[in-house]
């Protein structure tokens, strides 16, 4: 996790945004303990409460599960769900305003593949649809 805080939101929604990213990128998978309270805390010199807030988010949202006496585990299926979320909220959210500036800088799909292919190579994520199909490979 990067210890670099934000000041425009508060530590503890930055903290749960971390761990989603860390499942989201397959860095925590499925069944995967989190680091605990305490260590955390202790690594990025946070109130254990603020840690323990952005944990419960995790919990509240079923992304994570509390095992009694061992700690915070992912939960399964949360890879899935917050792909679902998280495409459907850069399609409301995110993609009208990059839509918006590649209008208005006059950006044809010629010019967009041109210039993603000099990107940091990642592979394409499957696209809606294709994760049953992948499962079964």
């Amino acid at each position: 996790m990067d210890p670099q805080w934000n000041d425009s939101l508060p530590i503890y929604r930055q903290l749960r945004d971390r761990v989603v990213a860390m499942i989201l990128e397959g860095v925590l998978k499925e069944g995967d303990p989190l680091p605990s309270v305490r260590n955390v805390a202790a690594e990025f010199r946070l109130n254990p409460l603020t840690v323990l807030k952005g944990y419960q988010q995790l919990v509240d949202e079923q992304l994570v599960e509390k095992r009694r006496g061992l700690g915070m585990f992912v939960s399964v299926g949360a890879s899935k769900a917050l792909m679902k979320d998280e495409r459907q909220r850069f399609l409301e959210e995110e993609w009208p305003k990059v839509y918006a500036t590649i209008q208005r800088l006059g950006l044809s799909p010629a010019d967009l593949l041109k210039n993603g292919a000099a990107a940091p190579s990642a592979p394409y994520p499957s696209t809606p649809g294709q994760e049953d199909d992948d499962a079964s490979n």
